[in-house]
C-alpha cells in the first residue's frame, strides 16, 4: 500500500492539497508543481533584471557598455563578421523562426495532434506578446554607438530575437524529441536548439543593437514562458488519461511518434 493511501487510512481523510503537491505517489501533482516551480524560479531573475534596467543600475550600465564598446570595436575591425551575424541574424529572426513553428502546427494538425498543436501555438503566441509589452512598459533605449554597423528600431529590453529563438528551440526541441533516440541523433537535436538560441542572441549584441542584458532578459523570459506552458500542458494530457512524462527527456507528448492519433 502506499504512502499516501496510508495516510488516509490512519486520519480518514484525504491527503491535504500541499502534500498531494509534493508527494512521489501522486506524481502529476509532483511534476507539476516541480515545472511551476520551475517556472516561477526563472521569472525571479528575469523581473529582478528587470528591475535593474528600470533604475539605471549603475554597475548593469556600466557592464552593458564595456561589453558593447568591446563587441563593437571587433566588429568594426572584422567585416566580415558583421557579415555573418547580419545573415544570421536575418534567418533567425523572430517572423522567420515563427514560420517553422507555423509549419510544424500545420504538420502537427494533419497528424491529429491537435492538443500538442495548440500547446505549441500558445507557447509562442503568449512570449510573442509578453517582449513587446515588456519593451513599451520598461522603455529602454537600444545602445547608441558613433559607428554602427547595423540599425534596429523600438525599444531595447528584452530583446525580442533572443525571446523568439529561446521560444521556438524550446517548441521544437520538445516536439521533436520523441523522434530522435538516444545517441548522436539526440545530442545533435539539444545542440541545435542551445545554438540556435545562444547565437541568435550574442549576434544582436555583436551587431550593437542591443545591450548584453537585453539579450539575457529575453532567454530567461523565453525559457520562463516555454516552462510555464509545458506545465500546464503536461497536467492537461494527464487528466485525459495520458501518462505523466519528463518532458526534458521525452518530449511533451511521446506518444505522437507512435500513434498519430493520440493526442
Amino acid at each position: 500500500m502506499s504512502t499516501s493511501a496510508t495516510r488516509t487510512l490512519d486520519t480518514g481523510r484525504p491527503p491535504s492539497w500541499r502534500r498531494r503537491r509534493l508527494d512521489p505517489d501522486h506524481s502529476l501533482g509532483l511534476r507539476l508543481t516541480l515545472a511551476s516551480t520551475a517556472a516561477f524560479l526563472v521569472l525571479v531573475p528575469f523581473a529582478l533584471l528587470a528591475l535593474l534596467v528600470l533604475g539605471a543600475w549603475a554597475p548593469l550600465h556600466r557592464l552593458d557598455t564595456t561589453i558593447t564598446d568591446a563587441l563593437h570595436e571587433h566588429a568594426v575591425d572584422h567585416p566580415a563578421w558583421v557579415v555573418l551575424m547580419r545573415v544570421w541574424s536575418e534567418v533567425f529572426a523572430p517572423m522567420p523562426l515563427r514560420v517553422v513553428v507555423l509549419l510544424v502546427v500545420i504538420w502537427l494538425v494533419r497528424r491529429q495532434a491537435r492538443r500538442l498543436a495548440l500547446w505549441a501555438t500558445t507557447t509562442m503566441v503568449v512570449g510573442g506578446l509578453l517582449g513587446p509589452l515588456l519593451k513599451l512598459l520598461v522603455g529602454r533605449d537600444r545602445p547608441e554607438l558613433l559607428d554602427p554597423v547595423a540599425r534596429a528600431a523600438g525599444y531595447s529590453f528584452p530583446s525580442g530575437h533572443a525571446l523568439n529563438a529561446t521560444l521556438a528551440a524550446g517548441v521544437l526541441l520538445l516536439v521533436f524529441l520523441p523522434y530522435v533516440r538516444r545517441g548522436p541523433s539526440r545530442v545533435a537535436l539539444w545542440v541545435a536548439a542551445v545554438l540556435i538560441t545562444l547565437v541568435t542572441g550574442l549576434s544582436r549584441v555583436v551587431l550593437g543593437v542591443h545591450f548584453t542584458s537585453d539579450v539575457v532578459g529575453g532567454w530567461l523570459l523565453g525559457v520562463a514562458v516555454v516552462a510555464a506552458t509545458t506545465a500546464a500542458f503536461t497536467s492537461w494530457r494527464a487528466h485525459t488519461g495520458l501518462r505523466p512524462v519528463r518532458p526534458v527527456r521525452e518530449g511533451v507528448a511521446p506518444e505522437v511518434e507512435r500513434r498519430p492519433d493520440a493526442t
